[in-house]
């Protein structure tokens, strides 16, 4: 039995900090995917009794004796609904991993490896299998690379099991059923709780369902864009330390309560009105041009008021200086602090101006990527066992 899995990535497009003090926040699935490669041995198939994990990218490779695993973990937590790992598990877990000799420069990964092995046998128990991950999304950008990882995995796993209704005849890359998606996920999430501690669940919810969703005070509300949106995303490669600035934020706020209400308040207009403009009908060209200055606009404002809290950067500055010779609008994604700066890509716009563009940036060793926003949300592909 083989399948792939992959999951979207996601931005941020207005809300950042504000959202922890009320304001609505938009989200977005990007068309940078991590996949999940993912072959189980059947009981007819000669098998070496591995359970493996080769993260490709990191050129990094696992494997455990599925007879070790059975002797530390308590196997398939079938029924529903998904389980939370406990802390005897994660005991365990961390004991398995430590076999592997992670080198110290990706110990960071050491979490989502746990990750994988408790996903894997909640839902498929001990049966050697082979688990090959791939992404185009960079570690630690703010852009969800560990949601789309759980949610690649955990799509992967459900569509080998008797859990969901997919054909497995079918060529191409094919849907989960709506409840199927909740799914996948809830079991998502519970992966985001073992990498993150207390997630949002905004990052695996925007990469199970893709297309956009507002939040704001918990409530999650999926959006379907009317308009093709593209955005230029820098990865200022420059790491951020999120805790630290939300605290800075809540900080400023308890200095400046009612400057920072009024801030707040602006962003929550942005995001309301972002939302309106991106499911408004764009019948043609003209339309999708008014829509998107109407976009560079909230997008220069939303930017203009996260400055104002606090959370840019130097390298965030150069990224809109360089876009600003343009006449482009960008913003900060996430956080901020570094991270990832995005830049709206308006239809008509010559490639050879992106081109300039992303020459220039590069030149300061920044990383660009090119995004579709709002596209699907996590799909599988099934293949015959060669």
């Amino acid at each position: 039995m083989e399948v792939r899995a992959r999951a979207p990535g996601k931005i941020i497009l207005s809300g950042e900090h504000a959202v922890v003090h009320g304001s609505a926040a938009v989200a977005a699935s990007i068309d940078l995917y991590t996949e999940v490669f993912l072959k189980i041995s059947t009981d007819s198939e000669r098998s070496d009794g591995l359970l493996k994990l080769h993260l490709k990218d990191l050129g990094l490779q696992f494997s455990w004796p599925t007879e070790k695993i059975k002797e530390a973990l308590p196997g398939p937590c079938i029924p529903l609904p998904p389980p939370t790992c406990s802390l005897e598990s994660m005991k365990s877990l961390a004991s398995l991993v430590e076999d592997q000799n992670i080198p110290e420069a990706n110990f960071g990964l050491a979490t989502g490896v746990s990750t994988f092995l408790w996903l894997y046998t909640s839902v498929h128990g001990f049966k050697p299998a082979t688990a090959v991950v791939t992404s185009s999304l960079p570690l630690g950008a703010g852009l969800g690379s560990s949601a789309a990882f759980c949610v690649a995995v955990s799509a992967s796993l459900l569509a080998l099991s008797d859990l969901v209704n997919l054909d497995q005849n079918k060529k191409g890359w094919q849907s989960f059923q709506e409840n199927e998606l909740e799914l996948v996920n809830k079991w998502a999430f519970e992966g985001e709780k073992m990498i993150h501690g207390k997630p949002s669940g905004i990052d695996n919810t925007v990469s199970t369902f893709g297309n956009m969703i507002m939040f704001k005070s918990g409530q999650l509300t999926l959006i379907k864009p009317s308009m093709p949106l593209k955005m230029l995303i820098t990865n200022t490669k420059v790491g951020r330390n999120t805790k630290a600035l939300v605290a800075s934020v809540s900080e400023r706020t308890m200095r400046h309560p009612e400057a920072m209400a009024s801030v707040f308040t602006a962003v929550d207009s942005i995001s309301k009105e972002l939302s309106t403009i991106v499911q408004s009908p764009a019948p043609d060209d003209l339309t999708v041009t008014e829509n998107e200055d109407k976009l560079h606009e909230l997008m220069e404002m939303n930017q203009g008021l996260l400055q104002s809290m606090g959370v840019s950067h130097t390298t965030i500055e150069t990224v809109l200086r360089t876009t600003l010779k343009y006449k482009l609008a960008s913003k900060l994604t996430g956080a901020g602090g570094g991270g990832c700066v995005l830049t709206l890509l308006p239809a008509l716009l010559a490639g050879t101006i992106v081109n300039k563009v992303i020459a220039e940036l590069e030149s300061c060793g920044f990383q660009c990527l090119i995004a579709e926003i709002g596209g699907k949300g996590v799909e599988v592909s099934f293949s015959s066992s060669s």
